[in-house]
């Protein structure tokens, strides 16, 4: 028996032997046949089996086979290959396009998928779309390119914060702005500065020509993967990777120029006189007395033109060269640029250096490793706040009687009625010196043709150095100059670790499968340091001040461990389903609740894989997709669940007073969000499009509660309160034209409706001279205050409304009611982009559109009062009341009266605008000319940023948003002596050699 055994043994060892001797493992890299870059997730299949791999991200693959197998490529939107073996162990494929709207990968988190594959909602930017747009931060050049994502740039401010809000806001207190994630790192966003209350935005650190792609992703589906920081959508942005081939060297270069999109009218000296005088005259004052008092000479003969002084033409210019190409083993891409602009503000200006390196190589069929290296150097020569009398902007308050220059010393007036503080950027300066690096650096071992391991590591690391200095004839330094220093560090590490296991069954079956965990720590650390008494102001340095009046030094940090598991699953090409679970465990919360679980799910149907539609002439591609999960928001205090105490002292004696009361119960906010979408495409293509709705409800807001001051705190963070946001958006990619003469239109609309449902019976109010306010039952930061009626014809008074929905008026301001006046919150965003082309001609123009959101322009309370005070006034005050029967919406003008200059809806306008966001006009220089320069490419172009905008808000610019008052969340839509954007006009060249 056991000599039977033995026997049967050898047999089928034999046998064993002689089928592993006849097996084959090829190997190989799939491209695409357009532009070389590689192809994840093409089906490699043995033909007439079930043996068959997906290529990895790299757009590798490994599968064992018989030596005389044909290999089945294929890739939706592709054309199917099909390749004999021949004994061969490498195999490379390049594979060219069928449906070129439908061969996209999109980058999701901690991976990719094909578009045809996906059922969440991804907004899609190429890198190409946003390069050499003259903006300091690539938020700006994303604007009116993804439906439902609202950017607003704020301010005319070179390197300032811009809000984003996908789909509409979901918190109260927390962070509205979206995570980034660079190369698969979540990177530091938020401001570090502190020498102004207006934050710096980290993220115009980047370089946008650096970028391969951005992934918006805006629902659960997509953007559950990331948890506790994904209810506010998630930015992905992809660099540039190097691709094999030969080396090319491509040398960019733009210069330009700027002005302010709008420069507002005020008073000459004659019409200020005429106006003043009348107002004085009305509240029974003797002109000649009160001019004198206020330092106003009634009979001068002075027209200064002060609201033109706070502009200058502006100035832009980039350098850039990059090295791009490698071989099959060794890809590499480098890049180095440097973008300088002087803005269209006095004394503002932003520099910024860039260096990066991504390598990747590959130590064996089974090994690859990589690193993204990155070095940045960005100055921001600062102007002050929008509250500060040393705004610029400001200026426009000035008596226009009043010199610019004084006549008696020949140097900047000083006897002017407010600040001059053209004196500021005379004798101050205020820098933001940032030097950081958004590194990386991965490992992926192959441990199975069809399971892969993935480490990667990275690290972004920020040293901000703020230097404030201010002039002994400054307002601020006199009389013996001021200066601070600060320096602060971030050190944002993050480290993720994944294993993907992907496989084709019986060649209707795909499955995607991806487990990993995640770990991020991140620590900041600063030092500051004020003085007074300098010697002159050409000793600038702390060092020379006489006396250290204060110094401080701050340190915190935060920590994040996650797990997270994700299934992709597709049935015959067209039964899509997608799972994701992720647990988040956080330092910020309290003990009890530092953990919480963040589910999602969705299921796509691709109709147009039935029968029913295959043969159909007008209907090319159909999916209908559906998702339903939770998200979360983590965008609070570090240690807001504990009871801190703070350093106090008496004299000489230090001691510790209480500074914030515990919560040990803050746990998550969370995000439900339900999206049902269709993905269409017509006529074979020629348009294609995207429809969804989408409901999401958040509830446990992180509410920063306010407390009484008497009780010693101010605030407490409780989870208090739930909100809505539910819309439509509609995208639709025509092609007009084809051929010769080719005409490309993109259009999308989002229609967003946000309300606060449960705040239970709290409202949170904003600044005193604002009318932001958040209440139950109404959108995010409605404009909350008395409604204007006009005025009375009979005697110029202003009048108010009594109450809400009441035609009883008054002209007793105080008996007026609060009522819901505005709202700053779109009604509908888009934009609309139209390209053409013809031989070597391309014409690219993007319009972008924000319809109805109001706007508070909180300066009229100064600026366009009808001379309450002796602020310069608007152009429009001059159609004050003057006699009985004008019918006028200005009252009569009385110096000190205060008719109508009480906080109402009096300066709430209509913030709706189009505008013509960016024109691009190139020229691409024929090959034989081109060659004959020994070049592979060349182009020219013209382009125009923020060309026109068209729009009845009669202030600066309609995208405004004061952030003085930091990126909060009660304060939007407020205008207050915040500056325009640029009108930017650039000529540049692009060369490959």
């Amino acid at each position: 028996m056991k000599r039977n055994l033995l026997l049967i043994l050898l047999f089928v060892c034999a046998l064993t032997s002689s089928a592993w001797a006849q097996a084959l493992v090829v190997s190989g890299r799939v491209t695409s046949a357009t532009d070389g870059t590689a192809l994840p997730g093409v089906t490699v299949l043995e033909k007439g089996s079930t043996n068959g791999v997906t290529t990895n991200s790299s757009g590798e693959y490994q599968l064992t086979v018989s030596p005389n197998a044909v290999l089945q490529f294929r890739f939706v939107g592709l054309t199917t290959q099909e390749i004999p073996v021949n004994g061969r162990s490498s195999i490379n494929v390049q594979m060219s396009s069928d449906e070129q709207q439908l061969k996209e990968v999109v980058v999701v988190g901690y991976g990719t998928q094909l578009k045809q594959e996906l059922t969440g909602n991804v907004a899609q930017i190429s890198g190409e779309q946003i390069a050499n747009v003259p903006a300091p931060s690539l938020e700006s050049a994303l604007q009116g390119r993804a439906a439902g994502v609202y950017i607003n740039q704020g301010s005319g401010k070179l390197g300032s914060g811009i809000n984003i809000r996908v789909r509409g806001a979901a918190s109260v207190s927390a962070s509205n702005q979206p995570l980034y994630v660079v190369d698969g790192i979540p990177v530091t966003s938020t401001d570090l500065g502190s020498t102004n209350a207006e934050p710096l935005n980290p993220i115009a650190d980047i370089n946008p020509n650096d970028i391969e792609s951005i992934e918006i992703l805006k629902d659960a589906s997509a953007a559950a993967i990331y948890g506790s920081r994904a209810s506010n959508g998630v930015v992905i942005i992809t660099t540039k990777r190097g691709k094999a081939g030969k080396t090319n060297v491509n040398f960019n270069y733009y210069t330009g120029w700027s002005k302010p999109t709008k420069i507002r009218e005020f008073l000459n000296a004659e019409q200020y006189i005429e106006l003043f005088t009348e107002a004085a005259e009305n509240s029974d004052i003797d002109p000649a007395d009160i001019f004198d008092f206020f330092g106003l000479d009634i009979n001068s003969e002075v027209d200064q033109n002060w609201d033109e002084e706070p502009f200058q033409n502006g100035s832009v210019s980039q350098y850039e060269v990059s090295l791009n190409g490698g071989s099959d083993k060794t890809r590499f891409y480098i890049n180095g640029n440097y973008n300088t602009t002087d803005g269209i503000i006095v004394g503002n200006e932003f520099d910024r250096a860039t260096g990066r390196i991504n390598i990747d190589h590959s130590i064996s069929d089974r090994f690859r490793l990589g690193t993204n290296l990155s070095l940045i150097r960005t100055l921001n020569k600062r102007v002050s706040d929008d509250n500060a009398f040393s705004n610029p902007i400001q200026l426009n308050a000035l008596p226009p009687i009043q010199p610019k220059i004084d006549p008696e010393t020949g140097e900047l007036n000083r006897r002017t009625l407010y600040y001059n503080n053209l004196i500021d950027q005379r004798d101050g300066f205020n820098d933001a010196l940032t030097y950081r690096t958004i590194s990386t650096g991965y490992l992926e071992f192959d441990i199975l043709s069809n399971l892969q391991f993935r480490t990667e590591h990275g690290i972004d690391f920020l040293n901000l150095q703020e230097e404030l200095y201010l002039g002994r004839l400054t307002e601020d330094g006199g009389p013996s100059g001021y200066g601070y220093n600060a320096q602060f560090t971030s050190s944002n590490y993050n480290t993720n670790n994944t294993l993907n296991y992907n496989t084709v069954l019986s060649d209707v079956h795909k499955l995607d499968f991806l487990v990993g965990f995640s770990y991020q720590n991140a620590n900041s650390n600063g030092s500051s340091v004020e003085a007074r008494g300098f010697p002159s102001d050409k000793f600038q340095k702390i060092a020379s001040a006489s006396r250290i009046i204060s110094g401080s030094s701050t340190g915190t940090d935060y920590a994040f461990l996650s797990y997270f598991t994700r299934a992709n699953y597709v049935l015959n090409e067209k039964y899509l389903f997608s799972g994701s679970v992720r647990v988040d465990g956080s330092s910020r919360f309290g003990e009890d609740n530092r953990f919480g679980t963040f589910p999602a799910a969705s299921a796509g149907w691709i109709m147009t894989g039935e029968d029913f539609l295959s043969e159909n002439k007008v209907v090319s591609f159909l999916k209908l997709r559906a998702s339903y999960g939770l998200t979360g928001n983590a965008e609070i205090a570090n240690f807001a669940p504990l009871a801190l105490y703070s350093a106090s002292a008496y004299e000489e004696e230090s001691g510790l007073v209480p500074s914030q009361l515990p919560n040990p119960d803050l746990r998550w906010e969370k995000t439900k969000q339900f999206d049902i979408g269709l993905d269409y495409g017509l006529f074979n293509d020629r348009i294609t499009g995207e429809i969804d709705y989408y409901v999401k409800n958040t509830d446990d807001l992180l509410l920063n509660l306010p407390l009484p001051a008497t009780g010693g705190y101010t605030f407490i963070t409780k989870n208090i309160g739930k909100l809505e946001n539910k819309g439509f958006e509609f995208v639709i990619n025509t092609q007009n034209l084809v051929g010769e003469f080719s005409w490309n239109t993109n259009f999308n609309i989002a229609f967003n409706r946000n309300e606060v449902t449960d705040l239970g019976g709290n409202t949170i109010f904003g600044d005193s001279r604002g009318l932001g306010q958040i209440r139950e039952g109404e959108p995010m930061a409605v404009f909350w205050g008395p409604k204007y009626a006009g005025v009375d014809p009979d005697n110029g008074d202003a009048l108010y409304y009594v109450r809400a929905g009441s035609d009883e008026i008054t002209n007793d301001y105080s008996l007026a009611e609060d009522q819901k006046v505005g709202d700053p919150n779109p009604k509908a965003i888009g934009g609309l982009t139209n390209t053409f082309s013809y031989k070597g001609f391309d014409l690219n123009v993007l319009m972008q559109f924000v319809t109805g959101n109001d706007i508070y322009n909180m300066a009229g309370f100064f600026q366009s009062v009808n001379a309450d005070f002796f602020d310069n006034q608007t152009l429009d005050q001059l159609d004050r009341w003057q006699k009985p029967g004008d019918i006028t919406d200005v009252p009569q003008a009385r110096l000190f009266g205060g008719n109508g200059s009480g906080t109402s809806s009096r300066w709430v306008q209509d913030g709706s605008f189009l505008r013509i966001n960016q024109v691009n006009l190139g020229y691409k220089l024929p090959d034989n000319w081109i060659s004959k320069a020994k070049m592979t490419s060349a182009r020219v172009y013209l382009q125009a940023t923020n060309l026109h905008t068209f729009t009845d808000y009669d202030g600066y610019d309609p995208e405004v948003n004061t952030t003085y008052f930091g990126r909060s969340n009660v304060m939007l839509g407020h205008d207050f002596y915040t500056p325009p954007l640029a009108k930017t006009f650039t000529i540049g060249v692009n060369l490959g050699l």
